[in-house]
């Protein structure tokens, strides 16, 4: 066979397969909900174990029933507290949407902060612009979302706005200190407002962030709070078999793109949610399926 014969064929082969990719990237594992379950021993010994169910990144537009019926379903868990860190909407008429998939959630204690994209809608950016290292993470924004309507619903249930707050909550008759910032990805946080060390009465410390800066979780962590809560990531969003995540878009490192981890030089233990959606100028995954996490805490 003529050289150039080989070479159109193995062209062609890499154009199906290709294509084949990308058609299982986008119709088929951005849909396969996964729930994740992780054992974290942050409690006092003899403790009954505590559960937090942690939701992030929506990213939610108002056709996606199949994303709302399956995160309703997860009130079956029967979670002590709900976690959500950010990017629940993705389109100006979104909050019925979300508030589809998450009002039988709103029956448990529940605590949230936001991340941009509750802000602001979507606008397309280039993929390969996430590889640089001089990239401007604010970019351009979009059509503003109504995150107030969405901070209404919320906090009218119950819900703890954990937007650069600090609150006790009551959840599986614990006490829990809780802190949160607003958006670091924009530059909407202000941890000094908020921090200092922690309560040694409450029962469990829990610090939340859309985005996962590492000084912002450094400081999270020498304060004394025991479980460190973020998204942003999408766990990488594309990744590569046996290698993982290529990017975190955010500070953090590859390696804890996504899952639970020790928070490195501290006794805090970080969980990074793959999150639940895309953006919707990408709407793929591949080695990353969209998840919510079951986190169950046990004594150290």
């Amino acid at each position: 066979m003529p050289n150039s014969a080989r070479v159109a064929r193995v062209a062609a082969g890499t154009a199906v397969l290709g294509a084949a990719t990308l058609a299982y990237a986008s119709l088929v594992e951005r849909n396969l909900f996964t729930l994740r379950r992780y054992v974290v021993p942050v409690l006092a010994t003899d403790a009954e174990p505590l559960r937090i169910l942690h939701l992030s990144d929506l990213h939610m537009t108002p056709g996606q029933r199949r994303k709302q019926e399956w995160v309703a379903a997860l009130a079956a868990t029967d979670p002590d507290l709900v976690v959500v860190t950010g990017d629940n909407l993705a389109h100006v008429e979104a909050v019925p949407a979300a508030l589809r998939a998450l009002q039988p959630l709103l029956d448990y204690p529940g605590a949230f902060v936001f991340g941009s994209n509750d802000y602001n809608g979507p606008v397309w950016k280039n993929p390969f612009g996430y590889f640089r290292r001089d990239r401007e993470p604010r970019g351009v924004e979009g059509a503003a979302l109504p995150y107030e309507d969405l901070r209404e619903v919320l906090t009218g249930a119950g819900w703890t706005d954990l937007n650069n707050a600090r609150s006790l909550l009551k959840a599986g008759g614990r006490t829990i200190e809780a802190v949160g910032v607003d958006d670091p990805h924009i530059g909407r946080d202000d941890y000094p407002s908020v921090a200092g060390s922690v309560d040694p009465a409450a029962d469990l410390h829990l610090a939340l962030t859309h985005s996962p800066e590492p000084a912002l979780l450094d400081r999270m962590a020498a304060d004394g709070f025991d479980l460190l809560l973020a998204g942003h990531t999408h766990g990488g969003q594309v990744c590569v078999p046996g290698v993982g995540a290529l990017v975190t878009n955010c500070g953090l490192d590859r390696r804890m793109a996504k899952g639970l981890h020790r928070w490195p030089g501290s006794n805090a233990w970080l969980h990074v949610s793959a999150g639940l959606g895309t953006h919707p100028t990408a709407p793929v995954r591949f080695a990353c399926p969209p998840e919510a996490s079951i986190l169950t805490l046990i004594p150290r």
